[in-house]
């Protein structure tokens, strides 16, 4: 039986810290931090719930990010 991989380790990061910030400048800033992932949505988007490793979500309105989550 093949090993199961290990998760790879997220950035040590603040997703508080995006809050406020330009949508694109929030993403490109998550890159820049190591985000392999990153998910703009709309408020009270329809999302599943599953946890990824390395994404990080935000919640957009108006062209700014309002609320940023791990996942």
């Amino acid at each position: 039986m093949a090993p199961i991989p290990a998760p790879q380790a997220e950035p040590q990061d603040s997703p508080e810290a995006y809050v406020g910030l330009d949508a694109a400048q929030a993403e490109r800033r998550a890159r820049e931090r190591g985000w392999t992932t990153v998910r703009s949505l709309p408020p009270g988007a329809i999302i599943t719930m599953e946890y990824r490793a390395g994404r990080l979500n935000f919640e957009v309105r108006d062209g700014l990010v309002v609320r940023a989550w791990k996942g």
